[in-house]
């Protein structure tokens, strides 16, 4: 459920892309105004909803939404204002990278990883695990981050907004199946550990 909370802003932008561009009437005017636009102000509105109802229901907001919510409103509010796609083309990449930068700040400057600090009550992993899946994370969101810039300026619009929600996500996914995979693997080693430690 929280995997598709957080990917609904995203939905809406692709089903706005899909069905929201075409002529519109306004003051006696005809305007053709192109679905980017429309996924655009639509994403910067479900974006806005996303924090607020999360702020009402739980007194609280992760990190991850708050910093998309900037990047939303920065670059969505550039590519309305200036008439510009680019600008929102890089928002997947700046959040990725945003993300690898912290977690690699987390493994530099302090004793513990983003990761051990987010799974540490539900999962006890050696160091050397933790530093591992944190490096992979790190691996994971600059690879997205190419990837989103590489179909967003290598293909036309309407592909790159299709990767946008089945790609990135389909990457996501991947990637959190195999995580688990091995968290399974490393889990089922702890028993082990703890015995040769004592």
């Amino acid at each position: 459920m929280k995997l598709f909370f957080d990917f609904l802003p995203i939905a809406l932008f692709f089903i706005a892309y899909k069905f929201g561009g075409g002529i519109y009437h306004w003051d006696g005017q005809e305007y053709d105004i192109k679905g980017i636009y429309v996924a655009t102000a639509v994403m910067i509105i479900a974006s806005i909803l996303q924090v607020t109802i999360t702020w009402l229901m739980t007194r609280k907001v992760e990190k991850s939404h708050l910093i998309t919510l900037v990047l939303v409103l920065v670059l969505g509010g550039a590519t309305l204002w200036l008439q510009n796609p680019n600008f929102i083309k890089w928002k997947p990449t700046a959040v990725n990278w945003l993300f690898a930068l912290a977690f690699i700040a987390a493994q530099v400057f302090s004793d513990k990883s983003l990761l051990e600090r987010m799974m540490a009550e539900h999962i006890s992993l050696p160091n050397a695990i933790w530093f591992k899946l944190n490096i992979a994370w790190v691996v994971f969101f600059i690879g997205s981050g190419l990837a989103n810039l590489y179909v967003a300026f290598n293909f036309d619009e309407a592909t790159w907004v299709n990767f946008k929600l089945f790609g990135l996500l389909g990457l996501t996914i991947v990637f959190i199946i195999g995580q688990s995979i091995y968290l399974a693997k490393h889990a089922e080693e702890i028993p082990q550990i703890n015995e040769e430690n004592e």
